[in-house]
């Protein structure tokens, strides 16, 4: 009984310890998109997304509203995105994108990530070619003809539609990424998550040994409340 309870325990934390981190990282993208359009979602695409993203993490309206307000009100740190780049194990690229108020911080921290885990912090933008940005977007496919909304969407720059396990994912250039969330708006199709992504170009293979340390390196990443996402080539 008492292993059971402690095994309970332990996975409930750590659910809760990711909510508590998508949270974190969502409330930054608040932050920053309300003071680079304002507080108004109806003329603040970029905002409208960040609070699409917070309905599908499930994060509570009073806490999305909470985040505006800080920002209006100027609480919320003055956040800025940076993006770092490197070798993890095996040579594979890592891109890693940041909200931070502290940038000293921050890539002092992910230089001791890399370093610590076998990994090599390398120079702005020169792992740029190797990564392609692209809009990704999700939503449940219950209630949609997915064959009939494909044609509609290829219109706005849809270039991928696939359905896996309840959930459609559509894939833009990064250039249509604003041309399909309005496209989706305008459909009243109920948006989980819409993200710019950085899709590898090409994979890099490694050894099963190798991918786990690659893995651990992008876990440590991942837990840093800086970090907002991380990418890499690995196959």
């Amino acid at each position: 009984m008492g292993r059971a309870f402690e095994f309970r325990r332990a996975r409930k934390e750590k659910r809760w310890g990711k909510m508590s981190k998508t949270f974190t990282k969502i409330g930054r993208q608040i932050a920053m998109a309300v003071k680079a359009g304002g507080p108004d979602p109806a003329t603040n695409a970029r905002l409208r997304t960040a609070i699409q993203n917070a309905k599908g993490a499930n994060m509570p309206k009073d806490t999305v509203e909470s985040s505006i307000k800080k920002a209006m009100a100027k609480e919320e740190g003055s956040f800025q995105e940076a993006t770092y780049e490197g070798y993890g194990p095996g040579g594979v690229a890592l891109m890693i994108d940041c909200a931070t108020d502290n940038p000293t911080r921050t890539v002092a921290n992910v230089r001791m990530y890399f370093s610590r885990n076998g990994g090599t912090l390398g120079q702005s933008g020169s792992l740029e070619f190797l990564f392609e940005k692209k809009g990704v977007f999700r939503f449940p496919s219950e209630g949609i003809d997915v064959e009939s909304l494909e044609l509609e969407l290829i219109d706005f720059g849809a270039e991928e539609i696939e359905v896996d396990e309840g959930t459609v994912y559509v894939t833009t250039s990064f250039a249509d990424f604003g041309t399909m969330a309005r496209a989706l708006e305008e459909r009243g199709i109920a948006v989980e998550s819409a993200e710019v992504q950085r899709i590898p170009t090409n994979t890099t293979q490694v050894p099963e040994e190798t991918q786990e340390s690659v893995l651990s390196l992008i876990e440590k990443l991942e837990d840093d409340d800086d970090v907002q996402a991380v990418y890499h080539n690995m196959a």
